[in-house]
């Protein structure tokens, strides 16, 4: 069985890696075993946030939104009929990404990028360069 680890941010760009996913199936030597798996990892809330709020609401806010992003991402498989495997995390993403594709032996990556310039990259980092620095798996980029 072939894994295929697609990360979900709720972008178009993420929607557009599931859609060449979509497209690229049939690519692959048998499409009915292909194992694919959504990943949507929220950002870790400040310090000070878990003064005031309980952790089992941080927990469930971060869960209410994993489901929204993935939503539209879900719906897509769902209309082909193709089943997946849908994951909620939490930490820094590239390195959340890069963990669970190792964790669950993927064997490739489908991405979006959101296509920053190489300035924005450097100063600010980014997910896909991590992912690329991290991963040990084939990566798809899809712009």
């Amino acid at each position: 069985m072939k894994k295929v680890l697609v990360p979900i941010d709720g972008s178009e760009t993420s929607l557009r890696a599931v859609r060449i996913l979509i497209q690229k199936r049939t690519l692959y030597r048998d499409p009915a075993d292909l194992e694919i798996h959504l990943l949507n990892v929220q950002h870790s809330v400040s310090g000070d946030v878990n003064m005031f709020v309980d952790h089992d609401e941080i927990k469930q806010y971060h869960h209410d939104q994993g489901l929204k992003a993935l939503q539209p991402a879900r719906d897509l498989l769902d209309k082909e009929g193709i089943p997946y495997i849908f994951h909620i995390s939490v930490g820094e993403p590239g390195h959340v990404i890069a963990h669970y594709a190792r964790d669950q032996d993927c064997d490739q990556i489908i991405m979006g990028t959101h296509g920053r310039g190489e300035l924005a990259g450097l100063l600010f980092g980014s997910v896909t360069r991590k992912v690329i620095h991290l991963a040990k798996v084939p990566i798809l980029l899809v712009k």
